[in-house]
């Protein structure tokens, strides 16, 4: 069976290279968040937030962006219609606490349903007409994350530097209810999260992202989103080919309050996938066999050294060694992000803490559900987004098939 040893090295080879970024993405994430230089980088900078019907813990998300620690900002809001629910709330909001925001400007547009693009994108463009012109950095964030004071502060501070075209922090699911497709939830986005670093994998993430005026209108961004669902993987695309790199900043992992169920799950994943596909599917094909690949290694190689027991082959505690390492390279890799969330969003830990088990003691089991989870994306272009249906065509090409009003 030299062919067993030939695939095993290379799958273990692989394995070992996945560890070391896994280790190196761990200590830029401690180094940068030793830090506490002051901001001193603080251009005029608008702020857009879609809202779509309310997530878990609106007001304390809203809230949030209202209490930034930062002066010179603009703060946006934006709507389809005056009936979404968010509407009224977020009026209530702003007059209750804008007399104590340091925001200078603050605005809640109705930006009118969409036919052309994806309805999130519809909000983002209608708001950017509106952008006053001394504006010099543009800054998005999704209405179902709760952000630090600082964490505008934070998210601008590395665009003083041109070689970074974006600056990105990225979600963590927090549990609102303990059941087990909620823990997953979080597990599996840590995953992805882990990917992110001193990293050319980095990709910017919608939800906490901020992008220099000039580029934006240098690259055509605008121009870019007009046709898509997506907001982050076209901008992420587009600043890579231009040359410059994406900056994750470590402080700006958002919590995102979240409870799901196992249906739920299976269409948020495939939503998150199957746009990945059609946007960028060079990153979806990375996936889909990293995944493989460690789902071979693990339970491929476990079940290879059961029948290499059972027949008393030679070298059985050679094929025993690939599962062994393949968990040992799961464990650690779950304890590496772990550590992460609990320094990063400590003030969320007792919220965390089953997330947390369910990750490190389950590592083993989740990376089968995370392959089907992949593979599933992989028919159809059919998506349902806060209750819209879009068809995805391509990158620059979709089709709204229903404007359901459930929120």
């Amino acid at each position: 069976m030299g062919w067993y040893y030939l695939i095993a090295w290379a799958a273990l080879l692989a394995q070992l290279l996945v560890v070391y970024f896994a280790v190196r993405n761990y200590r830029y994430v401690l180094a940068k968040s030793r830090r506490d230089k002051p901001a001193i980088y603080r251009p005029r900078t608008t702020l857009i937030i879609p809202c779509k019907g309310f997530d878990p813990h609106f007001d304390s998300n809203i809230r949030s962006f209202l209490e930034q620690d930062y002066d010179n900002y603009r703060l946006f809001f934006v709507v389809e219609s005056e009936s979404d629910p968010a509407f009224p709330e977020l009026r209530t909001l702003k007059d209750k606490l804008a007399p104590g925001s340091r925001a200078g400007d603050i605005q809640i547009f109705v930006a009118g349903p969409s036919q052309s693009c994806g309805q999130k994108i519809h909000n983002l463009l209608y708001a950017l007409g509106r952008m006053p012109e001394d504006t010099e950095v543009l800054a998005f964030a999704d209405s179902d994350a709760c952000v630090h004071r600082d964490w505008l502060s934070r998210l601008v501070r590395p665009l003083r530097r041109p070689v970074f075209g974006v600056t990105t922090g990225y979600r963590w699911f927090v549990p609102t209810q303990n059941n087990l497709a909620s823990l997953v939830l979080s597990a599996l986005n840590a995953a992805v999260a882990q990917l992110l670093g001193n990293s050319i994998l980095n990709h910017a993430w919608g939800g906490s992202m901020a992008i220099r005026v000039e580029d934006f209108r240098r690259l055509h961004v605008a121009q870019i989103w007009s046709n898509g669902v997506s907001d982050d993987l076209p901008l992420s695309r587009t600043v890579k080919r231009a040359g410059m790199r994406i900056a994750f900043v470590p402080e700006c992992l958002v919590a995102s309050f979240a409870s799901t169920t196992w249906p739920q799950l299976a269409e948020f994943a495939r939503r998150q996938f199957l746009i990945t596909r059609v946007y960028t599917p060079r990153a979806w094909w990375l996936g889909l066999l990293f995944s493989l690949g460690s789902v071979a290694g693990l339970w491929g190689g476990a079940a290879a050294a059961l029948y290499a027991a059972a027949i008393h082959a030679e070298h059985t505690l050679l094929y025993a060694a690939v599962p062994i390492l393949f968990f040992a390279s799961h464990l650690l890799r779950a304890v590496l992000r772990q550590l992460v969330a609990a320094r990063v969003l400590k003030e969320y830990l007792p919220q965390l803490s089953r997330a947390a088990v369910a990750d490190v003691l389950g590592c083993w089991l989740w990376s089968p559900l995370l392959l089907a989870l992949i593979l599933s994306s992989a028919f159809g272009r059919t998506i349902r987004w806060r209750g819209i249906r879009y068809k995805l065509l391509g990158p620059s090409k979709m089709v709204v098939l229903d404007t359901a009003t459930k929120v």
